[in-house]
Protein backbone atom coordinates (compact mmCIF):
# COMPACT_ATOMS: atom_id res chain seq x y z
CA UNK A 1 0.00 0.00 0.00
CA UNK A 2 1.64 3.32 -0.73
CA UNK A 3 0.22 5.84 1.29
CA UNK A 4 0.88 9.80 0.83
CA UNK A 5 3.58 11.57 2.76
CA UNK A 6 1.76 13.85 4.88
CA UNK A 7 3.01 17.50 4.68
CA UNK A 8 1.24 19.12 8.19
CA UNK A 9 0.26 23.35 7.47
CA UNK A 10 -0.52 25.28 10.39
CA UNK A 11 -2.90 27.69 8.97
CA UNK A 12 -4.21 30.56 11.01
CA UNK A 13 -7.16 33.20 10.45
CA UNK A 14 -8.44 36.28 11.68
CA UNK A 15 -12.23 37.30 10.98
CA UNK A 16 -14.59 39.97 11.66
CA UNK A 17 -17.35 37.59 13.74
CA UNK A 18 -17.80 34.14 14.67
CA UNK A 19 -19.26 32.03 11.95
CA UNK A 20 -18.47 31.83 8.06
CA UNK A 21 -20.84 33.22 5.48
CA UNK A 22 -22.22 35.82 7.76
CA UNK A 23 -18.68 37.08 8.90
CA UNK A 24 -15.90 37.87 6.92
CA UNK A 25 -12.46 35.32 6.49
CA UNK A 26 -10.41 39.19 6.97
CA UNK A 27 -6.77 37.61 6.97
CA UNK A 28 -4.82 34.14 6.18
CA UNK A 29 -1.24 33.38 7.62
CA UNK A 30 0.08 29.52 7.17
CA UNK A 31 3.15 28.24 7.48
CA UNK A 32 4.55 24.60 6.63
CA UNK A 33 5.12 23.16 9.63
CA UNK A 34 8.51 20.96 9.54
CA UNK A 35 9.68 24.11 6.90
CA UNK A 36 8.54 27.59 8.85
CA UNK A 37 10.33 29.58 6.36
CA UNK A 38 7.62 28.14 3.37
CA UNK A 39 5.09 31.04 4.14
CA UNK A 40 2.09 32.19 2.63
CA UNK A 41 -0.18 35.67 4.08
CA UNK A 42 -3.11 37.92 2.73
CA UNK A 43 -5.64 40.28 3.31
CA UNK A 44 -9.04 39.65 2.15
CA UNK A 45 -11.87 41.99 0.60
CA UNK A 46 -14.76 41.54 3.41
CA UNK A 47 -17.89 39.52 1.82
CA UNK A 48 -20.20 41.39 4.21
CA UNK A 49 -20.48 44.57 6.54
CA UNK A 50 -21.30 42.16 9.62
CA UNK A 51 -18.88 42.72 12.61
CA UNK A 52 -18.56 41.53 15.82
CA UNK A 53 -16.60 44.86 18.19
CA UNK A 54 -14.34 42.07 19.86
CA UNK A 55 -13.64 40.41 16.92
CA UNK A 56 -12.38 43.09 15.25
CA UNK A 57 -10.98 44.58 18.20
CA UNK A 58 -8.51 41.48 18.53
CA UNK A 59 -7.57 42.44 14.82
CA UNK A 60 -6.81 45.32 14.61
CA UNK A 61 -8.07 45.72 11.20
CA UNK A 62 -10.64 47.89 9.27
CA UNK A 63 -13.26 46.45 7.04
CA UNK A 64 -12.42 49.98 5.04
CA UNK A 65 -8.86 49.46 4.59
CA UNK A 66 -9.54 46.04 3.75
CA UNK A 67 -12.34 46.65 0.87
CA UNK A 68 -9.35 48.61 -0.56
CA UNK A 69 -6.28 46.57 0.11
CA UNK A 70 -7.19 43.09 0.59
CA UNK A 71 -7.35 40.59 -2.19
CA UNK A 72 -11.31 39.35 -3.43
CA UNK A 73 -12.04 36.10 -1.94
CA UNK A 74 -11.25 34.06 -5.37
CA UNK A 75 -8.10 35.53 -5.59
CA UNK A 76 -7.00 34.93 -2.35
CA UNK A 77 -8.09 31.64 -2.11
CA UNK A 78 -6.52 30.53 -5.58
CA UNK A 79 -3.37 31.76 -4.40
CA UNK A 80 -3.33 29.93 -1.14
CA UNK A 81 -4.80 26.76 -2.80
CA UNK A 82 -1.95 26.96 -5.18
CA UNK A 83 0.93 27.50 -2.45
CA UNK A 84 -0.37 24.46 -0.62
CA UNK A 85 -0.17 22.36 -3.48
CA UNK A 86 3.10 23.98 -4.44
CA UNK A 87 4.41 22.97 -1.09
CA UNK A 88 2.70 19.63 -0.71
CA UNK A 89 3.88 18.27 -4.08
CA UNK A 90 1.82 15.64 -6.02
CA UNK A 91 3.12 12.63 -4.15
CA UNK A 92 2.30 14.08 -0.49
CA UNK A 93 -1.05 14.62 1.42
CA UNK A 94 -1.97 18.37 3.14
CA UNK A 95 -2.66 18.36 6.16
CA UNK A 96 -4.57 21.75 8.06
CA UNK A 97 -3.23 21.65 11.48
CA UNK A 98 -4.33 24.62 14.04
CA UNK A 99 -4.94 26.13 17.36
CA UNK A 100 -8.73 25.44 17.71
CA UNK A 101 -8.92 24.24 14.24
CA UNK A 102 -12.47 24.04 14.42
CA UNK A 103 -12.76 28.09 14.36
CA UNK A 104 -10.05 28.18 11.54
CA UNK A 105 -10.86 25.10 9.08
CA UNK A 106 -14.70 26.31 8.97
CA UNK A 107 -13.61 29.63 7.71
CA UNK A 108 -11.26 28.08 5.08
CA UNK A 109 -13.35 25.62 4.35
CA UNK A 110 -16.35 27.96 3.17
CA UNK A 111 -14.58 30.00 1.64
CA UNK A 112 -12.09 27.25 -0.67
CA UNK A 113 -15.68 25.66 -1.62
CA UNK A 114 -17.50 29.16 -1.95
CA UNK A 115 -14.88 30.55 -4.06
CA UNK A 116 -13.58 27.55 -5.60
CA UNK A 117 -15.95 24.48 -5.14
CA UNK A 118 -13.33 22.60 -3.14
CA UNK A 119 -10.93 22.37 -0.16
CA UNK A 120 -7.21 21.26 -0.94
CA UNK A 121 -6.99 19.82 2.62
CA UNK A 122 -10.37 17.97 2.22
CA UNK A 123 -12.91 17.36 5.17
CA UNK A 124 -11.02 17.59 8.19
CA UNK A 125 -8.20 18.91 10.29
CA UNK A 126 -6.07 18.63 13.29
CA UNK A 127 -6.47 20.53 16.40
CA UNK A 128 -3.81 21.31 18.05
CA UNK A 129 -5.19 21.14 21.32
CA UNK A 130 -6.66 17.94 20.93
CA UNK A 131 -3.51 16.96 20.00
CA UNK A 132 -2.06 18.57 23.25
CA UNK A 133 -4.73 17.16 25.56
CA UNK A 134 -4.07 13.30 24.47
CA UNK A 135 -0.38 14.03 24.67
CA UNK A 136 -0.30 15.08 28.11
CA UNK A 137 -3.43 14.07 30.03
CA UNK A 138 -4.27 17.64 30.81
CA UNK A 139 -8.11 19.03 31.38
CA UNK A 140 -9.80 21.22 28.63
CA UNK A 141 -8.97 24.38 30.21
CA UNK A 142 -5.03 23.51 29.99
CA UNK A 143 -5.37 23.68 26.14
CA UNK A 144 -4.96 27.75 26.35
CA UNK A 145 -2.20 28.41 24.60
CA UNK A 146 -0.71 30.26 27.38
CA UNK A 147 -1.10 27.27 29.48
CA UNK A 148 0.43 25.26 26.72
CA UNK A 149 3.90 27.61 26.54
CA UNK A 150 4.44 27.17 30.42
CA UNK A 151 5.09 23.49 29.97
CA UNK A 152 6.53 23.75 26.38
CA UNK A 153 8.18 26.29 26.50
CA UNK A 154 8.24 27.60 22.74
CA UNK A 155 10.59 30.66 21.37
CA UNK A 156 7.83 32.17 19.47
CA UNK A 157 4.36 33.96 20.60
CA UNK A 158 0.96 34.98 18.91
CA UNK A 159 0.00 37.87 18.80
CA UNK A 160 -3.11 37.78 16.87
CA UNK A 161 -1.41 38.20 13.12
CA UNK A 162 -2.50 35.83 10.97
CA UNK A 163 0.89 34.49 10.23
CA UNK A 164 3.02 35.17 13.53
CA UNK A 165 0.70 33.41 14.65
CA UNK A 166 0.52 30.96 12.45
CA UNK A 167 3.90 30.46 12.73
CA UNK A 168 3.50 30.16 16.90
CA UNK A 169 1.44 27.48 16.21
CA UNK A 170 3.89 25.02 14.03
CA UNK A 171 6.05 25.31 16.52
CA UNK A 172 3.43 24.52 19.39
CA UNK A 173 2.66 21.78 17.47
CA UNK A 174 6.29 20.62 16.87
CA UNK A 175 7.00 20.79 20.14
CA UNK A 176 4.01 18.45 21.44
CA UNK A 177 4.66 16.19 18.42
CA UNK A 178 8.22 15.87 20.00
CA UNK A 179 6.43 14.21 23.68
CA UNK A 180 4.24 12.02 21.78
CA UNK A 181 5.71 8.64 20.63
CA UNK A 182 5.65 7.96 17.01
CA UNK A 183 3.72 5.20 15.67
CA UNK A 184 6.72 2.74 15.28
CA UNK A 185 6.98 4.04 18.81
CA UNK A 186 3.32 2.99 20.11
CA UNK A 187 3.07 -0.33 22.00
CA UNK A 188 -0.11 -1.37 21.03
CA UNK A 189 0.45 -0.52 16.93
Amino acid sequence: MNQKREIFFSVDVETSGPIPGQFSLLTIGACNVDAPDQVFSCLLKPISANVDTEAMAVTGLSLETLALEGLTPEIAMRQFQDWVLTIAGKDSMPVFVGLNASFDWSFINYYFHRYLQSNPFGFSALDIKSLYMGATGSCWTDTRSSRMAATLHPQSSGNHNALQDALYQAELFRLIRAIVPGPSENPSA
